[in-house]
Formats: C-alpha cells, structure tokens, sequence
C-alpha cells in the first residue's frame, strides 16, 4: 500500500477515534445515566440505600442514614463574577415501562395503598422504578410521600392510644427508607401506649366494680393518675377522671340542696385534687358560690329583722350563721356595728337623742340621750379641794352597757300632764308646806307651795324645773312613764348620775380643777343679784350667770354627753339610799338600795349650792320627805 494511502487510513482511524472519543465524553457529562450502571439489589435494602428528603420537625442530623459527605471546596469562580451554580441534569423521558409503574405507584398513593398489598402497593412500585432508574426524582418524592403519610398515620394511632393498629403502622414503617432516631422515638411512645392501654382496661374494670377511690392504688383514681403520669393528655384518661370529679361535683351540689355547706366545700375540695382546672369543676363552683351567697344573704336578712326586732341574742346567731355559710358578704361591717350597739345601746347610738311615745299615741315621754358604755372612778381622792369622807373611797366603775338619762330635769309641764293623766297629788300637796327661798331672809323656809310653784313659792312657768316634790313623788312619776310607754323608766342610780355629770372628765369640777372659765350652768356667782340685790356669801368669782333661782331647762350650753343642767340649776334625786360611804358599795354601776331607807341620795349642784357642793363627786343625804325649791329630778331607763 502506498505510503500515502496508509496515512490517508491512518488519518481516517484517528478522526474516528476521536469522534468517539468525544461523543463519549459528552454522554458522559450531560447523560451520565446512560453509562453508569447501578446493580441490582432487593428492595428493601436498595430502598434502605435512598437519600430522601428530611420530615419535616425532625433535626437534619437525626434524618441522615449514610455517612457524612466530605467538605466541598469552594465553588468556581469567574474572575469579577459571583459564584454560579451548576444547573441540576434534566431527566431523560421515561422508559415505557418506567412510566407505567410511576403511573401505577401515584394511583396506590392517590387511594391510600401506601404498603399493602404488598405487590400493589405505592411504595413497591416507587421501589421498581428506582431499580430500574434510580435516580428518578418522581419515584424518590413518592417514596418520601409514602414514609410520611406512615409516619402522620403512626402518629395520629399513637395519640389516639390504639396500640394494634400502631403496632401494624411501626411494621409497615421499617419498611420504607426512615430515620432511626424518629422510629426510635415512635417505638419508645409505642410501648408507653401499650402500657397505657393495660392501665386504662384496669381502670375501667375498677370502675365497673365501684372502686372509685380509696387508699393504696387498687381503686379507678390511682390508676388514671398513673396514666397520666405515662400520658399528660391521654384523652381516655381525662375523660375517667371527669367521670370520678363529677361524683364530687355532684355529691357538693346535693348538699348544698340540703344546706350544708361545710359538706359541699368538703366535696368540691376533693374534685378539685383530681382535675383542679377543669370546665365541671369551675362552673359547679361558680354556682355553688352563687347558691351560698344567695342563702347567706337570706340568713342575713332574717338576722336583720330580728335586729329590728330588738332581739339582739338571735340576729347574732343568725349573722354567724351566715358568716359561716359565705363570708363575702355586703354590709356585713354595718350590721356588726348595729350589733354592738344592740348590745350596748339597744340598735341605738350613743349620744343620740330620742322620746318614747305612749302607746296610746296621746304624747311621748321626756327627751333622753343615750349615754355611751364606759368606765370611770367615782368618788374623790384625799388630796382633792372640799373632799369629803362620805365620798371614798374611790373605785372603778364600769359601765358593761349603755343607758338613756333624761336630757334635762324634769320641767313643771311634764309633771303637769302626769298629774292631770293620773291625778295624782304630791307629798307638799298632801302637807301643804315646802321649802322656799325667803328674799327678806335670804334663807330657805317652810311655805305653803308645791309642785306647781317655783322657788319663791309663786306659780311656775311650764319651761322651770319641777320642784317641791318628794323622792317618792319622782318615783311615782317614773312609774306612770313606764306605764305609758312600756319601758323601764326609773330614777338614775348615782353612780349612773356622776358617770354622766363628769362625761370623761377626771377633775375636780366637770370643767377642770379651778374656776369656770366662762358661764357654763346655772351656778353661784360672785355676779349673782337676788330681787332685792342680795349676794352670795360663798360663790364662784367673777362669775354671773344672769339667774337667781332656777333657769329654764336647757338654758345653757350641754355637756360632752349631750345633758343639760347636770353640773347647776337643781340638785337631783337619785335611786339610791344613803350610806355614809362606799366601802360596802356594789362594784358595778347599779342603785345601793336598802328595803325601806329613810334617807336617799342628792346629787348635783343647785341654783344656791356654794363651789364645794358643785364638784363632780359630791353628794347629799336628804330624807325621802324632803321638799324643796332647790331639789327636782331627771329619769332615767334601760335599752
């Protein structure tokens, strides 16, 4: 062959090579799954080979089944251009036979068919497909919808505690390409399941039986508890422990239809240990609340009728009573101080004023102040100006309860429409004599005057203080305002008199230990003048209340109780009968009294009485006959 025709051949062989040589080249780059042959494997273990795409809240690190990839290098770079990534190969068209079976597998996907029947199964036929193509994206999506719809599917048993059905799920999911650690973690809530199933069968056989509660853990409550703790929301749970709550719940209701209420918070405390925040739970306690403040407010209006009432003894009870079936309720702090003042004033104030009408509604008794409740030391001390020896010795009255004093002396007007009522005739009627103030003397003497005449003898205005009447002629007034009004009207006892003549004062006069500072009752005055301009020969200093005599009642200005005329104008009966001091005198505030004493107690200072006979604890001894222009009388009662 010539040696031109040789290399003509030569040339030829070579360009062919070289034809081929790139055509395999670039198959190779652009259709690498024309050259590159992977073996034929089973398909679970093929499929166990997948890298599928990550479940979605489950770590990346925790889905990857192969071993870590290397670090890749940077990426390529163009000189003054940002780095480009390399477009992903496009997918051959499928082969007939590889279209058939991706059309197969989306249908079994399509109805559900994600693992059985086996040979008809989505995931066998997304299996096929990648044996005969595995880098098919379509088949490998498939393969990743069949895991996740197993995995959403074993879940959703888990929760709903079916342990048969998620037992058959777990299977069905090691079949399919998985992440250990997330089936790791389905199997652990897998056997919690189980558990919880054998808890929730005992449970409802304990039920069955009646053995709700009780101690040890033989009873529906410790089982559900131990349910609970395996499974927080184990629903089967819930609903166990809301059958036994309502059996509290129930059981609180009954009895607060029989109004014991001590009994319904026993039962709702016992429910509220087994689901503390639970929808029965809260509305039954909302309406026993509302059943107990409606009962309570009903005991607490019958506690305020019996407070009306004037029986002081029952409302407190029924207030208790109240109290201990709600202690929220309104008013509560107002009744309680009606209360005291029930106990201590009969639902009155201190200091309040009132008059008591007859009960034949024709009038109403004197103005009387209610004198509040208290202690003081009655008598005087050695050391005190003017003391005497009949005013120790001193001691510590208390006063457990309050009492009600004539405002002001008795005036001639009231006793008037006593006499008229009950006609009535007076000791100095009956005698014809008293004792009156004399201006051609400046003496007191025996006149012929009485109840009706002031303290010269002539007729009184209806505005002065009654006087001329015996200790006896005030006890029969008092006994007739008793009868009239129904109350216990009655003469003052003396401790009673000085309590309210000192009202909280511990000094030697009411005001203070030395002279009145100004003109505060009808007193003897330096300043005082008689008709005939005769003075006093004892008499407070500089001092002039403008009367010689007595004044009208409530003239001057009342003391910190609210009484007039206690410190001057007349001197006053008392209750009780004279002794010469207080050694054997009772402790507490009522009258000294002895059956058929001669002789009774005058307090107060008078119109004519001298600065000594005006201290606060002075007193008097005066015969049960006496009459006189300078002694009257104020009543006194009960609550």
């Amino acid at each position: 062959m010539p040696v031109n025709e040789s290399v003509r051949k030569q040339t030829a062989w070579g360009g062919a090579a070289g034809i081929a040589l790139l055509a395999f080249a670039l198959v190779y780059r652009f259709f690498p799954s024309l050259i590159h042959v992977t073996p034929v494997a089973d398909a679970p273990r093929a499929a166990a080979r997948l890298a599928l795409p990550p479940l979605a809240g489950v770590p990346r690190q925790a889905q990857e089944m192969g071993p870590p990839r290397e670090e890749e290098g940077p990426p390529r770079e163009l000189a003054g251009a940002a780095p480009v990534a390399e477009p992903a190969p496009p997918d051959l068209p499928p082969t007939a036979s590889v279209a058939a079976l991706l059309k197969r597998a989306d249908a079994a996907l399509a109805e559900g068919h994600l693992v059985q029947p086996a040979a008809d199964s989505a995931l066998a036929a997304y299996l096929k497909v990648l044996d005969e193509d595995p880098q098919n994206r379509r088949a490998r999506a498939g393969v990743a919808a069949v895991r996740d719809a197993l995995v959403a599917q074993t879940r959703a048993a888990l929760d709903r505690g079916d342990a048969e059905e998620s037992a058959a799920l777990l299977a069905q999911l090691d079949e399919v390409p998985h992440e250990a650690a997330l089936l790791a973690a389905l199997r652990e809530r897998y056997k919690t399941v189980q558990q919880v199933a054998v808890l929730l069968a005992q449970a409802a056989d304990l039920l069955k039986r009646g053995q709700v509660t009780g101690s040890g853990e033989a009873n529906a409550l410790a089982v559900y508890r131990k349910v609970r703790a395996l499974d927080p929301d184990n629903a089967l749970a819930v609903q166990g422990l809301e059958q036994i709550q309502r059996g509290f719940l129930d059981a609180a209701l009954a009895a607060v239809a029989q109004d014991d209420f001590a009994g319904a918070d026993r039962q709702l405390a016992l429910a509220a240990e087994i689901l503390p925040g639970s929808q029965g739970m809260l509305d039954t306690r909302t309406r026993v609340e509302g059943l107990r403040r409606q009962q309570a407010e009903s005991v607490m209006a019958q506690a305020r009728s019996a407070l009306d009432a004037g029986n002081a003894d029952l409302a407190e009870q029924l207030s208790r009573r109240a109290l201990a079936i709600s202690a929220d309720l309104g008013g509560i702090d107002e009744f309680n101080e009606r209360l005291r003042n029930a106990r201590l004033y009969a639902t009155l104030r201190p200091g309040e004023t009132l008059s008591d009408p007859f009960l034949d509604r024709s009038g109403s008794g004197p103005a009387l102040v209610v004198i509040p409740a208290g202690r003081f030391r009655m008598g005087s001390a050695g050391d005190e100006e003017g003391h005497r020896s009949t005013e120790e010795p001193q001691r510590e009255i208390v006063f457990a309860v309050g009492f009600a004093l004539g405002r002001s002396e008795i005036t001639v007007g009231q006793f008037r429409e006593f006499v008229r009522a009950s006609g009535y005739r007076t000791l100095a009627e009956r005698e014809g004599s008293s004792s009156v103030y004399d201006e051609n003397s400046g003496r007191m003497t025996d006149a012929r005057a009485n109840w009706q005449d002031d303290y010269r003898g002539r007729r009184a205005p209806d505005e002065l203080p009654v006087v001329h009447v015996a200790f006896d002629d005030a006890q029969a007034y008092v006994a007739w305002l008793a009868e009239r009004t129904g109350k216990k009207y009655r003469l003052p006892a003396e401790a009673e008199f000085e309590y309210a003549l000192r009202a909280g004062s511990v000094t030697r006069y009411p005001w203070g230990d030395g002279d009145p500072p100004r003109v505060l009752a009808n007193l003897t005055g330096a300043g005082d003048r008689s008709p005939s301009h005769r003075t006093w020969s004892r008499a407070f200093p500089r001092y002039n209340d403008g009367y010689w005599g007595p004044a009208p009642v409530q003239s001057f200005a009342a003391n910190a109780f609210g009484l007039f005329d206690m410190e001057g104008n007349v001197s006053e009966w008392t209750a009780d009968c004279w002794h010469d001091n207080f050694i054997r005198a009772p402790r507490d505030a009522s009258a000294w009294v002895n059956p058929g004493c001669e002789r009774h107690v005058v307090r107060g200072g008078s119109w004519g009485s001298d600065p000594d006979q005006v201290r606060s604890a002075f007193r008097l001894s005066a015969r049960s006959e006496t009459r006189s222009a300078r002694v009257g009388f104020r009543v006194a009662r009960d609550l």
